[in-house]
């Protein structure tokens, strides 16, 4: 029996979030031990599913962080949270892991004061998946911009909290 409990990425399980974090580098970007303890004293959120089948990182706009992405959202808005990465392990795929940490991420979101989500998905190369999922969740275009000099053309989107 597989386990599917969401907890906070602890030390234990550090080297588990750095492995399924760079074997997926192309979408999120590589990240050296020190780089990711140094993001997770930053995160605002920061959870994992089972013993890493899936993980989601996230930041509000007091964070410490150059990302360009993250730049360009507290340019923009006051007051967010921003998911910089969020993956699901090949083996944990169709579990509804993801769903299952931005329902979670929301609801402790929500509980802080926030009521803005926002996060970017690429364009070029395309990720019609992560388009398609987040379009699911409520996620409206906010902008886009290319970066890493060109290399990379990404969307930038928001939900909102509270619907109606």
């Amino acid at each position: 029996m597989p386990n599917d409990d969401l907890s906070e990425i602890s030390g234990a399980s550090h080297a588990a979030v750095l492995a399924l974090n760079n074997a997926h580098a192309a979408e999120l970007s590589w990240l050296e031990p020190d780089e990711l303890s140094r993001l997770l004293g930053e995160a605002f959120y920061a959870r994992r599913i089972g013993e890493v089948d899936a993980f989601l990182l996230a930041f509000d706009q007091d964070a410490r962080y150059d990302s360009p992405n993250f730049e360009w959202f507290r340019a923009r808005y006051p007051r967010f949270v921003y998911v910089d990465r969020v993956v699901v392990a090949g083996h944990a795929r169709g579990r509804g892991h993801a769903r299952r940490l931005y329902a979670d991420l929301f609801d402790h979101a929500a509980r802080a004061g926030h009521d803005l989500i926002a996060c970017e998905v690429n364009e070029d190369p395309p990720n019609p998946a992560s388009d398609a999922f987040h379009a699911a969740l409520g996620f409206s275009v906010a902008g886009q911009a290319q970066i890493h000099g060109g290399k990379k053309t990404v969307r930038y989107f928001t939900r909102p909290l509270a619907f109606g």
